[in-house]
């Protein structure tokens, strides 16, 4: 991201991705997205969920499952940005640190999300463990982990 239309561009789309997330608007979510597009799993480390498809199950199952999400923090620029925010599970409270590598025509690439506390994020792991399982192949690919571009 050399020029200033860049980082604007890249500012445009973190903006939009804050606005879908809490809005619940995915088909705009999967449009931020490049096609390569890959989120390594806070719950394990090793599962890496890539590509629209397969993102568009697990980021729907994850942001579905929030409530009051609220982003309170934008640190950064150029091409990585680190979104702070809050939300609840069920009766949990979350805070997210979530870290967007972007592409140089500002589109997300790489999403590395870092949710606290524990017992929340097993909160989350319960919440999202029903809607992935109806499609295993999405759990089958992100398992192959980083190894596999």
């Amino acid at each position: 991201m050399d020029t200033a239309q860049d980082q604007a561009a890249a500012t445009d789309v973190v903006a939009a991705f804050r606005t879908a997330t809490t809005t619940a608007d995915f088909d705009t979510l999967m449009d931020l997205l490049t096609e390569d597009a890959a989120l390594t799993s806070p719950l394990s480390g090793r599962m890496v969920f890539r590509g629209k498809d397969d993102l568009r199950v697990l980021l729907t199952a994850a942001y579905g499952g929030l409530s009051g999400l609220r982003w309170t923090d934008e640190i950064g620029d150029g091409n990585r940005r680190v979104l702070l925010a809050e939300a609840s599970v069920g009766p949990f409270r979350l805070t997210e640190a979530l870290v967007l590598d972007l592409a140089d025509d500002g589109r997300i690439r790489g999403l590395s999300p870092h949710l606290r506390p524990w017992l929340t994020l097993t909160a989350v792991a319960v919440r999202l463990a029903p809607g992935l399982f109806k499609h295993p192949g999405v759990l089958r690919r992100a398992m192959r982990g980083a190894a596999t571009p």
